[in-house]
């Protein structure tokens, strides 16, 4: 099932600070620093991530490096759940399982302990961006080697015209904010 988000948290765009022609020329880049930074956005952003998983007894939130760092362990917290952090390569202390995958142009790696999900343990992957949807892909497939039940994907922004959703096919996938490029 794949969710589209409510208009509800629209208004939050205005939070965000676009920055032309970042990283390279022709590039929109949408800094969601600036949300971060104002204490009722980034509260009703939390709330409503948390408003769609609310019902979905989650045991754990993964977050995935780096910014789902930040919106990861807020969503858990207010879910009552664990957070888990996936990340680069040789960041974790203890065995991982290492996943690669392809990008559009060359491949990348995440990590994750192997003992962070129990068989059966319900999960949410959390990220600030849902671009070509590699990242959370990879992450999927960790969770499910692992055992995972993954019960949603949660996103705080979605690049509609890069059809990132279109990997996650058979996931309940939330975004707050849409753009189009």
């Amino acid at each position: 099932m794949q969710t589209q988000p409510g208009r509800s948290c629209e208004d939050l765009k205005a939070l965000i600070r676009e920055v032309p022609d970042f990283p390279k020329p022709g590039i929109l880049f949408y800094d969601i620093t600036t949300l971060l930074k104002d204490r009722l956005g980034f509260a009703r952003l939390i709330d409503a991530l948390t408003e769609h998983y609310i019902n979905n007894n989650i045991d754990l939130v993964l977050g995935i490096e780096a910014r789902g760092f930040i919106f990861g362990p807020a969503l858990a917290y207010r879910l009552n759940a664990g957070f888990v952090p996936v990340r680069k390569p040789k960041k974790l202390p203890s065995e991982v399982l290492q996943w690669k995958y392809d990008l559009e142009y060359g491949q990348d790696t995440l990590e994750i302990h192997k003992d962070a999900i129990q068989p059966g343990q319900r999960v949410i992957i959390c990220d600030d961006l849902l671009a070509t949807g590699g990242t959370a892909k990879a992450t999927a497939d960790m969770v499910k080697q692992l055992g995972g039940n993954i019960c949603g994907m949660g996103f705080v922004v979605e690049l509609d015209g890069l059809k990132g959703r279109d990997k996650l096919k058979g996931y309940d996938v939330f975004s707050l904010l849409h753009y189009e490029l």
